[in-house]
């Protein structure tokens, strides 16, 4: 299996900013389409192998992160120059130092909620690269790293500034070790949804905040003033992200009524997986209380107990939520309902 590049700017958002020809956008323009011929050079470049680490392979107690974060320096060479390294001392880099955090932060939840060691289950070192390319419009995850570009300064800032975006890649480094979801279709939006998912937990295990008080937002921060949106995707409320007249309408559904058929992003990964990120959000508001805990457990379970195949659906997923629910908290309970009662009112059969 291949190892997916996991971008956090949708394609289709890429290509909209790519055909702005105002002048003040034109080197917005250029830097998404720029964005987007990476992405297409990884792809066709892209031959590793899904490293195999079964999910039962798991050690009684976390160790401590191993965070390593580099500068390109605006080449697209990784991993760039050493700037910090686990311990350090900040660099007074708002980049290089936001990146070191968000590492942090993310490797403590899975720690401390989950008792999952880093991103593997192993103890894999947190490497990430900061400056990377000249405005590069975009974060990812290569499969060993995060990699973060500056944005263009028009639409979008540094890709850093955003907690929710570094804890929605480096999930996608948990799926990797764990489920191997391919990234296509279904199983593709299911993958970019569990990212989205424990990158809002991330963000919100941080904050200390509650189901009712996290925003739900998922790459907020990442827009400039002029932008007229709050954020990349809405978990709460798919489709209402952002509404700009260079970007356009967020085009996300909220249940399979509105479901994207498309070839383009795989299949529609980033499109489709706001409606597993509704049910998610769903379960979390009916139990209330903090996302991390019941709701969080019965997907992170989902994700690594093993049932899912790599090409899982979004009823199978659902089917493996609600078996999880009974496993880890039995029949006929709240928490089994909430999953039941979600994915019915996102159109997902059971």
């Amino acid at each position: 299996m291949n190892v997916p590049f996991c971008t956090i700017i949708p394609p289709y958002l890429l290509r909209r900013l790519a055909k702005q020809d105002a002048p003040q956008y034109s080197a917005a323009a250029r830097a998404a389409k720029e964005a987007l011929g990476h992405v297409k050079t990884v792809h066709a470049s892209r031959t590793q192998a899904k490293p195999d680490t079964p999910p039962a392979l798991r050690p009684a107690k976390p160790g401590p992160p191993n965070r390593t974060v580099y500068d390109a320096q605006g080449a697209e060479t990784l991993p760039g120059k050493l700037v910090r390294k686990e311990g350090g001392a900040a660099t007074g880099d708002a980049a290089a130092d936001e990146a070191y955090e968000g590492l942090g932060h993310t490797h403590r939840l899975y720690a401390d909620v989950f008792g999952r060691d880093s991103i593997d289950g192993q103890g894999l070192p947190l490497d990430a690269t900061v400056h990377f390319g000249r405005l590069y419009d975009n974060a990812f995850w290569d499969g060993k790293q995060m990699v973060f570009g500056d944005g263009d300064g028009a639409v979008f800032g540094r890709f850093t500034a955003s907690l929710s975006v570094i804890g929605h890649e480096l999930a996608h480094g948990v799926t990797q070790f764990s489920a191997g979801l391919a990234y296509r279709n279904q199983a593709g939006a299911l993958n970019e949804s569990m990212s989205d998912v424990f990158g809002a937990l991330v963000e919100q295990y941080v904050g200390n905040q509650s189901a009712a008080q996290a925003s739900w937002l998922i790459g907020e921060g990442l827009f400039t003033p002029e932008v007229q949106g709050q954020a990349l995707r809405s978990m709460k409320a798919p489709g209402t992200a952002y509404d700009d007249d260079v970007l356009g309408k967020d085009p996300q559904p909220d249940s399979m009524d509105s479901y994207v058929r498309t070839s383009a992003d795989n299949g529609g990964v980033h499109i489709n997986s706001g409606i597993p990120n509704r049910a998610f959000y769903l379960v979390a508001e009916a139990l209330g209380g903090n996302a991390w805990d019941a709701p969080g457990r019965i997907w992170y379970e989902t994700l690594t107990n093993g049932s899912l195949s790599t090409t899982a659906t979004f009823t199978v997923f659902a089917r493996a939520t609600a078996a999880a629910a009974v496993e880890l908290f039995g029949t006929d309970t709240k928490e089994h309902d909430a999953v039941r009662r979600a994915w019915e009112t996102v159109k997902v059969k059971l």
